[in-house]
């Protein structure tokens, strides 16, 4: 049977629509399971992420006891990847929380309060979009010192408007809509409008945001933590077991520092996969509607 332009095509469609959801299970998946790894660390690590142990430094991985190989000093690089795992899956979630109320925040006001207001937030969310966040995090580190706490805020307010523009140009659209001024007809006053039904609206889109901005916050904070500017010893994660495994390299053992590398890919790759599944599913909704 001979397929016509247009049959093809929608096959093709067709055939990538059933792709696209065996990605996006794979990658939640993996983020349970590694949620899941960090959260029982301390019941799962082999080692303890700080044991030394001179005579069984870099051992290769799949050494007896050791399914990852070590480090320098003989630490366990399974252990050390499943503690580390903590910090750097929860601070760049205190980053996107942070960020994410935030940029609600700013985003609904600019959108739905007076005029004034609007052009205020409006501009001032432009002057913190002009600041790279990494930049802002290290003057934050210079004037507060080393640690998660000063960064993590600093990360927060650069990414505030990522989610603020977004908010504030799709609440602007909400408003728009005839149902919005019927409430108000009705009786019920702009606050209410807005948290009861504006806002529960644009829940989708800011969840994809804030998973896009999960995975910048990541890559944001190893950078830092590589740099050694972020977390402070004995505390690690996967940016400092990448710093700590610089000396290998250079003697030719890489994989203490290909191990977190690979794990800061994967984990930023499956939340981009989910982030972008969540921005197509309300882009197709928005096209149905």
């Amino acid at each position: 049977m001979t397929l016509t332009l247009p049959a093809l095509r929608t096959r093709r469609g067709t055939s990538r629509a059933r792709r696209r959801p065996v990605a996006v299970l794979l990658s939640g998946g993996f983020l349970v399971v590694v949620a899941a790894v960090a959260a029982l660390a301390p019941v799962l690590a082999p080692h303890s992420p700080d044991a030394t142990s001179l005579l069984d430094s870099f051992l290769l991985p799949g050494a007896p006891g050791h399914l990852l190989g070590t480090d320098s000093t003989g630490r366990d690089t399974l252990s050390r990847l499943m503690y580390g795992a903590r910090l750097s899956l929860l601070a760049p979630l205190g980053v996107v929380a942070l960020a994410t109320i935030a940029g609600v925040t700013l985003g609904l006001l600019a959108a739905r309060g007076p005029g004034w207001l609007d052009v205020l937030l409006s501009r001032a969310m432009d002057v913190v979009f002009a600041f790279p966040g990494l930049l802002l995090a290290m003057l934050a580190i210079a004037v507060f010192g080393r640690g998660l706490t000063a960064p993590m805020i600093a990360l927060a307010i650069a990414y505030t408007p990522f989610v603020g523009r977004v908010v504030r140009s799709l609440a602007l659209q909400e408003s728009a809509r005839p149902y919005v001024e019927s409430y108000q007809v009705m009786g019920f006053g702009r606050l209410a409008v807005t948290l009861r039904h504006v806002l529960p609206n644009l829940t989708p889109v800011i969840a994809a945001q804030s998973a896009l901005a999960f995975g910048y916050a990541l890559i944001d904070l190893a950078t830092l933590s590589f740099l050694g500017l972020g977390v402070r010893p004995p505390q690690s994660d996967w940016g400092s077991m990448i710093a700590q495994a610089q000396p290998a390299l250079l003697q030719g053992l890489p994989w203490p520092a290909v191990v977190p590398g690979i794990a800061v890919l994967l984990t930023v790759v499956a939340v981009n996969v989910l982030g972008d599944h969540l921005g197509n599913s309300v882009g197709r909704t928005g096209e149905r509607s």
